[in-house]
């Protein structure tokens, strides 16, 4: 139950990517600063104010979107909240839409409209609080946003459309960010943007990741540098050097590559050839031995044959990669796709995603399998059931597979433990402390 008045009270709802996180996280501090109490994914929301923030990238996330917001709308009417906000890419790409179709709604905003939504709550926008975010994930890891939008012209993706070209922040403030988020307890960072690749190439006119990461792996206390969506084409080798030489960058990359045949590739406008994506994760895994590479395939984009689907079957199977995610494709208007005929059928995309999933789990198991009676440095996440969960650095929270320890060992959420691999599942690994019998 909320202690304050419902009129003090703000609930943030947040669908769609870690991005969306950052900017709840943001939108959050500045709120508590202005004197609301604030709570973010609350299980059950009575009175009060409501803020969603939404996705718009896929049609997916656009229904889970709409059915959050339609929700509600009917408790806005049944007069069980106060006021309902909502904000974010869904928001930022059919507002006018939204505006004609959902009068529940008190008002839409964009995705850079933070001092417009604390005006309208009678709340000053605070400069000296940029920097500051109120954690919502556990509190020892967090996500750094490095940089906003992107200038890749990916013929699948309305990111551009929605959150506009590549904005890098400087490595001064990131770095004082993540001074602040050590401080609150923060011992892993997760560094996101829409490429992290071309971080840089506006305010320094060179791509200066590797100057970054270096720049974080100095800040005292913070344990775990991980390093999400890197684009293939133009990826900046420096960073190697980076992610094997500093001891607190994790042996893990996310690097969506999205397809492998040519033809696909071309249509896609990714800028790079199955050659290329070959010999680019040669050298990954040649310069830094045992890192884990995690990647995103889109399966039925427009003109995918079965030739083409086989060869990225033939791919997956080849390269085994650690990690992956599958996507069927989703035509989104405004796009360069979108002037292409949607020929892959609905069917065949799902029963494609699958397969290819199919395929990944007998992969993830056959390496998870050679990771049994290995000793491994593991952060407890949290306790669920009869197990403490936790995670080595080559996964990633939320999408990657997890460590499960027996809930008996005495140990503690957000630290690190030395536990041994004892058992092995498609996506999870069984352990037990070092030492223990």
């Amino acid at each position: 139950m909320l202690t304050k008045k419902s009129h003090q009270n703000i609930h943030i709802i947040t669908l769609g990517c870690s991005k969306n996180i950052v900017d709840s996280e943001v939108l959050s501090r500045q709120l508590k600063a202005g004197g609301y109490a604030v709570q973010h994914d609350a299980e059950s929301v009575e009175g009060g104010i409501v803020i969603i923030n939404t996705c718009g990238f896929i049609n997916d996330a656009k229904e889970e979107s709409i059915e959050t917001i339609l929700q509600f709308a009917k408790a806005r009417k049944d007069a069980r909240i106060d006021r309902l906000y909502v904000m974010g890419c869904l928001s930022q790409r059919y507002k006018s839409q939204l505006e004609d179709e959902i009068h529940e709604v008190d008002a839409f905003y964009g995705v850079s409209d933070l001092a417009i939504i604390l005006n309208d709550l009678k709340v000053d926008y605070r400069k000296e609080l940029i920097g500051e975010r109120t954690v919502t994930t556990p509190r020892h890891y967090a996500y750094l946003k490095i940089s906003e939008g992107c200038d890749r012209n990916c013929a699948f993706c309305a990111i551009p459309l929605i959150r506009g070209k590549h904005v890098s922040r400087t490595i001064e403030s990131l770095v004082a960010e993540a001074h602040y988020l050590v401080a609150n307890g923060v011992k892993e960072l997760i560094l996101i943007a829409q490429d992290i690749t071309w971080y840089g190439l506006d305010i320094y006119r060179r791509r200066a990741l590797a100057e970054l990461v270096r720049a974080l792996s100095t800040v005292p206390g913070l344990k775990w540098i991980r390093l999400h969506y890197a684009y293939p084409a133009g990826f900046p080798m420096d960073v190697l050097e980076v992610m094997r030489d500093a001891p607190n960058v994790c042996r893990y990359l996310d690097i969506p590559l999205q397809h492998i045949s040519d033809p696909i590739l071309r249509t896609m406008q990714r800028g790079h050839t199955a050659d290329q994506t070959r010999e680019l994760l040669q050298k990954l895994r040649a310069s830094i031995p045992g890192v884990a590479l995690r990647t995103t395939l889109i399966v039925g984009f427009p003109g995918e044959t079965e030739n083409d689907f086989e060869a990225l079957k033939a791919f997956v199977a080849e390269q085994k990669f650690e990690r992956l995610g599958v996507f069927p494709y989703s035509h989104e208007e405004d796009t360069p796709a979108y002037a292409l005929a949607d020929d892959v059928p609905e069917e065949v995309k799902q029963e494609r995603a699958l397969e290819l999933m199919a395929l990944q789990e007998d992969i993830s198991l056959e390496l998870n399998n050679q990771h049994i009676g290995k000793i491994y440095n593991t952060i407890i996440d949290r306790k669920e059931g009869e197990y403490w969960v936790g995670r080595t650095e080559y996964d990633s929270p939320e999408v990657d597979n997890e460590v499960l320890i027996g809930s008996s060992y005495p140990l503690i959420i957000g630290e690190f433990y030395m536990i041994k691999i004892i058992g092995a599942e498609p996506f999870d690994l069984y352990g037990e402390p070092a030492g223990e019998e």
